[in-house]
């Protein structure tokens, strides 16, 4: 068991979840004061210990499933189950579905594998997903679930909620929920019979995937982004919670040595009560100034989201959106409950495709520039967003210099691996020598903490 656990906590390193030593330890002792047969108590257990946050606990319950399969031995390579008449399946999927019974649920689901699933001719290990949806397409799940809700939404004489639209909803509904369980259940099933096959490393291996504040914001998927907007508010409570204390602990100022040793006289010479400089530690201005268009859009949008959901940290917040045409956007997210929302009424309402549709950081900056440049102050900040890909129109570096020769700072953040950064039609070589600094910002995790720095 403690060899599992060591495997199963370096897989989570892995896959980005930190585990300190003293949790590994926590878990192992843990393990010894409760049932090692109960497969969920342990599952719980070792959840209590490892994980920290939300956002690792599904990963964390994927590799639980690998490491602690309930199939440690190898499949038969004829499964007796693979023999069941189609037909009985049916029915039994049919009675499953109508009672809700997990373990009928389970049941349906090993046979549905053992039949359709064709697991038998993988070479080489496989996420399985090809598998799933082969094995609920033949099973045609979709269709037995329209046939129960049809005949549910008729009823008949002898049920009593037949003619009550309520009841009719909670019954559809729990009936979805049970396709959801059966759905469940296959993958289970699927991976399972991987682990015995292959073994939980080559499995984790091919199932890793990032934590939701690793997945990279340009390539993300629907359901990546999903989970990130998901993520999203708890970073911005966490990030100004730890900005609100950085705050408070300069409210001190730095130590004034003259003073102290003059009030230390009082005491001997000893410095009894140490004397500070008043804190001149003022909150900056933001500029938020975003490339809206296709290729960056997500980490235009999380980044504006996020410095506009800390923005009780600054001064103020404007945000200003470009594509080849620039507008201000400040009154369009500021105060907005719904963020998604906000980003469909800049791409409704703000001017920011003046031509071609294409990004043009040039005419952008200088728009910038010409338009709201003596607005600019000593204590503004300015950040950029974007992948400086201009698709070859001027780059007009000059007019980054003469924002950032008005502002206070400038920065620039890129979703783009830095080894892109000057390939193509890449100009961020020409903007780069302006800039305070400059950082690569894939992720969400990045992206805090690039925050944190510059506030």
């Amino acid at each position: 068991m403690l060899g599992a656990l060591a495997g199963f906590v370096d897989e989570l390193r892995t896959g980005g979840v930190a585990v300190a030593l003293s949790e590994h330890i926590d878990a192992a002792d843990a393990l010894t004061r409760v049932p090692l047969d109960d497969r969920e108590v342990v599952r719980a257990t070792l959840a209590a210990t490892l994980v920290k946050s939300a956002g690792a606990r599904p990963g964390f319950d994927r590799l639980f499933d690998l490491w602690f399969s309930l199939a440690p031995a190898p499949a038969p390579a004829r499964d007796p189950a693979a023999d069941a008449p189609g037909e009985d399946l049916a029915t039994r999927l049919e009675a499953a579905l109508a009672s809700g019974d997990p373990a009928a649920l389970a049941e349906v689901a090993r046979l549905a594998v053992a039949r359709h699933a064709g697991l038998a001719a993988l070479r080489r290990p496989g996420t399985g997903g090809f598998q799933r949806y082969q094995t609920l397409h033949r099973l045609d799940l979709d269709a037995t679930v329209a046939r129960l809700g049809a005949a549910l939404a008729g009823g008949s004489d002898g049920d009593p909620g037949a003619g009550d639209p309520l009841a009719r909803r909670l019954a559809a509904d729990e009936l979805a929920g049970r396709a959801a369980r059966l759905r469940q259940e296959v993958e289970a099933e699927i991976h399972r019979r991987l682990v015995a096959t292959w073994g939980a490393e080559a499995m984790a291996e091919v199932l890793r995937r990032p934590l939701p504040a690793d997945v990279e914001l340009v390539h993300a998927s629907r359901e990546e982004l999903a989970e990130l907007r998901r993520c999203l508010a708890p970073l911005a409570r966490a990030l100004a919670a730890r900005l609100a204390r950085r705050r408070r602990h300069y409210r001190r100022g730095r130590l004034d040595v003259r003073a102290t040793v003059r009030h230390s006289l009082g005491t001997g010479g000893v410095p009894v009560e140490p004397r500070f400089r008043p804190a001149r530690r003022a909150k900056p201005e933001i500029w938020v100034v975003a490339d809206v268009s296709g290729s960056v859009a997500a980490f235009a949008r999380f980044t504006i989201g996020l410095v506009h959901a800390i923005s009780g940290q600054f001064s103020s917040v404007r945000s200003f959106a470009f594509v080849d045409g620039l507008a201000e956007v400040t009154r369009l997210v500021e105060g907005a409950d719904d963020f998604d929302g906000a980003v469909r009424r800049i791409d409704a309402e703000a001017e920011v495709v003046a031509g071609s549709g294409h990004s043009d950081y040039g005419a952008a900056l200088g728009s910038l520039w010409e338009r709201f440049g003596r607005q600019l102050g000593p204590r503004t900040t300015v950040l950029v967003l974007g992948d400086a890909r201009g698709n070859y129109h001027p780059a007009r570096p000059e007019a980054l210099a003469q924002v950032a020769e008005a502002a206070g700072h400038l920065y620039w953040l890129n979703p783009e691996p830095r080894a892109y950064w000057g390939s193509g039609d890449s100009v961020m070589g020409d903007y780069a020598p302006h800039c305070d600094g400059v950082f690569e910002c894939r992720n969400l995790r990045q992206l805090g903490h690039v925050v944190e720095v510059l506030a």
